[in-house]
């Protein structure tokens, strides 16, 4: 009987005292442990299966952590973090107090920098190869892995522009799977299918003409071969990039087949790979389904009506939409600058463009939404998905900053629904036809109402609502976390002293009821899901302070720090806005 490799692996030390015709062991008992784990704590799949080989490749053959090693994302990092020290504790990860769900300076040595953005890794390994050359250390590799649609993103391209120029000691390996989170789109996929199908030129090759000395494509599931080319590249000086061709899920036949659903499958049985399916009747719907379906509905009487996601259409739900109407529903890629920017320009041609991005990606646009469609006050209806505090992805993905950063732009509507009834009457309101761009925001994870498909009705822009009155204190809430304010009232056994009201409308602020309640209340309270500096409780400061009220005004929502991960309920008890928090914050007035 074999003795298990993989328990005597405490660091790429350990790995590197084992005879090469020992990794395919360690490889497969490698993908053994982080199923085994996956399957139970849950986690991303699909992608760490697919680079076990290149994880043990690059740590037997490069001496990390002198060797600086970026991994683009860190969705296929989990067998990086288990050869690098935390093999023992790997079941925490993404919970709560355990490791992070993705490479993580603070975190290891072995994390060179922390990601969970896509295409930032060749950028961040030219820095540090050019820093190595200024200080002298020209032996030191820098090796940046990034993913075949991660490379197609514009900040890769920049990256790869001046990397090409200079004489830094940098290798690209591309991890070509073909697959992101959703199958990777776009002319650059189509040129690497025809490079790996040997359809293209040698002579005609991007990458070389960009002053890399290029090899491959490999199998990149081939250890053997991934170190004799790693081996042989260790000697090349200056800019060098290495294509190898992977299968996202390896090891895993139902992870191989179904590489969207088991990037992230949940819980499933580690043997059989079936996913352990939780009833969904009777339960209300994702808002991410809501904004799908409704989208699709709408789009069906609507024929200007167009969708555009960067590379979430799994993600985002605009999955129905183009099943059903292809040329008007658009995946472009992990690319949100364009995303935005062709959005704005479909708008100047009297499209009605509906641009799906998570909350947290659309931070890479910013500047995009300022000059490109706030500055032109073109229309642009921006759909943010995974607002406010999204769980176990922790500090990279949380949507908590889009308030303070959105309502500070001349134009631009900010929205967030207390539901997924307003959800729906906020699209059904927006392709009527808006005289500004408006961001709607809403959560991750399922709301609240089952029977959610009510006759539209339209919404008046700015308008707040008093959802309960009360006697002493005035809470002011904004989206879907109002319904914790809702759930604590419910509990209180004296409730009626809390009057709350709605302020979906995060810009323009309802004035009208702001000097109702101001001169009403002399204590109010506000929350939301989001940065508290910036962001809804500070406009209410600002009119507070505008208007020469004294009124004191306590704010809710997340504090000046990055939260970490752990459960949604977890990370809103840490930020005082869950249910019991509350409540006692309730009955201290």
């Amino acid at each position: 009987m074999k003795s298990n490799l993989l328990q005597h692996i405490n660091s790429p030390t350990d790995l590197r005292q084992l005879k090469e015709a020992q990794l395919p062991q360690v490889a497969q008992e490698l993908r053994d442990f982080i199923i085994d784990i996956v399957s139970v704590k849950e986690g991303h799949l699909g992608a760490s299966l697919g680079v076990v080989e290149l994880t043990i490749a690059l740590h037997y053959v490069f001496n990390t952590p002198e060797d600086l090693l970026i991994w683009d994302v860190g969705h296929q990092a989990y067998g990086h973090k288990i050869l690098t020290g935390r093999r023992e504790n790997f079941h925490t990860n993404r919970q709560l107090g355990g490791i992070s769900g993705f490479p993580k300076r603070s975190e290891s040595i072995y994390d060179a920098f922390g990601v969970g953005h896509s295409s930032t890794s060749i950028s961040a390994a030219l820095g540090m190869a050019i820093a190595s050359n200024l200080k002298g250390e020209f032996e030191k590799h820098h090796i940046a892995v990034i993913g075949d649609a991660s490379i197609a993103s514009g900040m890769a391209f920049e990256g790869l522009n001046h990397a090409g120029v200079t004489d830094a000691n940098l290798l690209v390996i591309l991890n070509d799977n073909a697959i992101g989170i959703d199958p990777s789109v776009g002319a650059l996929k189509n040129y690497l299918t025809a490079v790996k199908e040997g359809k293209n030129p040698k002579q005609n090759n991007m990458i070389k003409s960009l002053n890399f000395d290029y090899s491959g494509p490999i199998d990149g599931n081939d250890i053997f071969a991934v170190i004799k080319e790693l081996k042989r590249l260790k000697k090349v000086k200056g800019p060098k990039f290495l294509h190898i061709i992977t299968t996202k899920g390896k090891g895993l036949q139902q992870a191989e087949e179904d590489q969207v659903k088991y990037h992230a499958p949940g819980k499933f049985d580690a043997t059989t790979g079936e996913i352990h399916l939780k009833s969904e009747e009777n339960l209300p719907p994702k808002y991410q389904d809501v904004f799908g379906l409704t989208l699709l509905d709408l789009a069906k009487k609507n024929e200007k009506i167009i969708g555009i996601t960067p590379a979430m259409p799994s993600g985002s739900s605009l999955k129905f939409m183009m099943e059903a109407f292809p040329k008007r529903a658009i995946d472009v890629g992990i690319a949100e600058q364009h995303a935005v920017t062709l959005s704005a320009g479909m708008a100047t041609q009297g499209m009605i463009v509906f641009c799906n991005i998570y909350s947290t990606f659309l931070q890479r646009a910013y500047d995009q939404v300022i000059h490109d469609v706030a500055l032109q006050n073109l229309p642009v209806i921006f759909c943010l998905d995974r607002a406010g505090l999204v769980g176990e992805d922790g500090a990279t993905h949380h949507g908590v900053f889009d308030l303070a950063y959105l309502r500070c732009i001349p134009n631009m509507v900010v929205y967030a629904p207390l539901n997924e009834i307003a959800l729906r009457n906020i699209l059904y309101t927006a392709q009527l036809g808006l005289n500004h761009p408006i961001s709607i925001r809403y959560p991750r994870g399922r709301g609240l109402i089952v029977d959610w498909q009510k006759p539209y009705e339209k919404i008046e822009i700015g308008k707040a609502y008093c959802l309960k009155k009360g006697s002493n204190v005035a809470v002011l809430s904004n989206g879907t976390i109002g319904n914790n304010v809702t759930l604590a009232l419910a509990k209180m056994h004296h409730p009626e002293t809390i009057a709350h009201y709605d302020f979906a409308f995060v810009k323009p602020l309802d004035e009208n009821l702001l000097h109702t309640v101001f001169s009403t209340f002399e204590n109010i309270i506000t929350i939301e899901d989001g940065v508290i500096k910036g962001g809804f409780g500070s406009a209410i400061l600002e009119f507070s302070s505008q208007n020469n009220y004294t009124s004191k005004v306590k704010t809710l929502g997340i504090p000046d720090e990055f939260i970490k991960q752990g459960t949604i309920d977890e990370q809103q008890q840490y930020c005082k806005i869950d249910v019991k928090s509350l409540e006692n914050i309730f009955l201290s007035y």
